[in-house]
């Protein structure tokens, strides 16, 4: 509903919020995240730890942008359109940053199975060799059931099977963040095998898992399955 005027006498929508991306103009309704602000008009924002499913949390800042007049870069995913922001989703400071996380990521934890974010490093040139002194995490894996397996040293932590196993699915509370700081790792209660838990192997946690770190046993005996039956080098 038209609520004001402009100077002209020009009537003003009070309902929809105005703001700049990339140089575009952009009207969106109060509530709406820059990341949505930015998907409804094609621009594309990289992304880790978000997932549709799941509470946006904005954990890993791969979606980071530059608002003018701010001083530290905002996760897109969690952050609100304001009237008369300019904001920057590719300027050199964000493209530098996610670049840094990328790095920091493959460094420290195993990527083998997560190809959006390898594509990401490609996309953005990421040199995990920069931090080649980086401790792997280096957690076993995990089979305890007959139905999934843990692989959490492909783990990065972005929380989205501890959400889906709790309000934002299932509310079964089976996984939690355990540990702090570099040993904070996903745990289930005093880390007791899943069928000694309240979980009921829904899969949920496993369809929302970007890294593999949650794989099914079907899937992967397939996998190794495959990877078994390639032909050497040399052989036809």
């Amino acid at each position: 509903m038209y609520k004001d005027q402009d100077e002209c006498g020009v009537p003003i929508n009070m309902d929809v919020i105005q703001l700049t991306i990339d140089e575009q103009a952009v009207e969106v309704q109060p509530g709406t995240t820059l990341l949505e602000a930015a998907r409804a008009n094609g621009i594309d924002i990289p992304l880790i730890c978000y997932h549709e499913l799941t509470t946006a949390e904005g954990i890993c800042r791969q979606c980071v942008v530059e608002i003018e007049g701010q001083r530290v870069l905002q996760p897109a995913c969690i952050t609100e359109s304001q009237p008369g922001m300019i904001v920057h989703t590719a300027s050199e400071r964000v493209v530098r940053t996610r670049r840094t996380i990328l790095e920091m990521l493959a460094a420290s934890v195993d990527l083998s199975d997560a190809p959006e974010i390898q594509q990401q490093m490609h996309t953005y040139g990421a040199k995990p060799e920069r931090f080649l002194d980086a401790e792997k995490r280096g957690r076993t894996l995990i089979d305890d059931n007959p139905f999934y397996l843990r692989e959490y040293q492909k783990c990065i932590q972005c929380w989205r099977c501890v959400q889906a196993c709790a309000d934002d699915m299932q509310f079964t509370y089976t996984l939690a963040i355990g540990s702090r700081g570099f040993d904070s790792h996903i745990v289930t209660f005093f880390e007791n095998p899943l069928p000694e838990t309240s979980c009921v192997f829904c899969g949920n946690c496993v369809a929302v898992c970007p890294t593999g770190a949650l794989k099914g046993k079907v899937e992967f005996l397939f996998e190794r399955g495959s990877q078994q039956n390639k032909p050497r080098v040399g052989e036809e």
